[in-house]
């Protein structure tokens, strides 16, 4: 009789593993760049979150801001047949192709913060860029009365969390018909901003306010004009992401505030165990965002 539930014991067992590595799922993040503080903070967010399944592997990549890169990464992981796609892209359109493809082979895929052109995809998970926009916009305004020279940083020109925050800060300020806007390029980046700011100020421009679509690059505003004996505090100045380095800045008085814009990794992985699970998902899934002044920076909670 032992014998026989040894044996029984051991096909149970036996069965058990046999169903888990069926059931054992690996995520892939094919990512634009790890450069970006924030882009490499969505990877290690969905790193840490996958890491808390056994079921769940977790594998990523680094396109280095290289979209030919980002796209063969991503063809990679179709072939070797991964379980789920995260992607994380700066060309709307270059990638449509890729994905697609991903998609048609039936393998999940997530678009996340940055959309793409098309419908090929499994979902898109961002928060509300233009929202984002008309945030920033309203609260400047109403700080310099509705009159000043304001700039606009912007990010990656082909992504479409640019153009999307740019269209919502741009049609909430045109409400102010003496508040003149005037615009760079930063790309997301902290030392591409640092550039920009030093050309502005020895060119002399005057600079009331400043709306950067990243708090990465309103760090390099910042180290520009201690640089050039500036107090960053003698400027209205708002960001976007909501990270620690923002969360000193604004309780320090160096800056003014910060639109929050999660990750989206944890909801990524929450998504991809329902997709996992044959359970249906919304095509767009909205994470909230809102305004962290001095006066609620303690009460919220950074996202990296």
């Amino acid at each position: 009789m032992n014998q026989l539930k040894k044996i029984v014991t051991f096909i149970l067992l036996f069965v058990a593993s046999t169903l888990f590595a069926a059931e054992h799922k690996t995520i892939a993040f094919a990512q634009d760049t790890m450069a970006n503080d924030f882009r490499k903070a969505q990877v290690y967010e969905v790193r840490d979150a996958v890491a808390k399944y056994p079921n769940l592997s977790f594998i990523s990549s680094d396109a280095n801001g290289k979209t030919a890169l980002l796209i063969k990464q991503i063809d990679e992981f179709v072939k070797s047949k991964v379980d789920l796609i995260i992607v994380g892209t700066n060309d709307a359109d270059a990638v449509v192709p890729v994905v697609a493809k991903a998609y048609k082979q039936n393998i999940p895929v997530i678009i996340l913060d940055r959309g793409v052109s098309g419908d090929m995809y499994t979902t898109f998970i961002n928060s509300d860029n233009i929202k984002i926009g008309e945030i920033g916009a309203k609260y400047i305004a109403e700080r310099l009365g509705g009159k000043g020279v304001v700039l606009l940083f912007e990010g990656l020109q082909k992504a479409d969390v640019t153009q999307l925050r740019t269209k919502g800060f741009m049609d909430e300020i045109a409400k102010n018909q003496n508040i003149q806007v005037i615009k760079r390029t930063g790309n997301y980046l902290r030392k591409d901003a640092i550039v920009e700011m030093e050309k502005l100020i020895r060119e002399g421009v005057h600079i009331d306010a400043i709306f950067s679509e990243s708090d990465s690059m309103l760090s390099g505003v910042r180290s520009a004009m201690k640089r050039y004996k500036m107090e960053p505090s003698s400027i209205i100045t708002v960001g976007c992401d909501y990270t620690s380095e923002a969360k000193e800045a604004i309780l320090s008085g160096e800056q003014s505030g910060s639109v929050l814009f999660p990750l989206g990794g944890n909801k990524s992985v929450e998504v991809a165990l329902d997709i996992f699970n044959n359970k249906s998902v919304e095509k767009h899934i909205f994470i909230p965002v809102e305004l962290v002044t001095k006066s609620n920076a303690q009460a919220v909670s950074p996202i990296f």
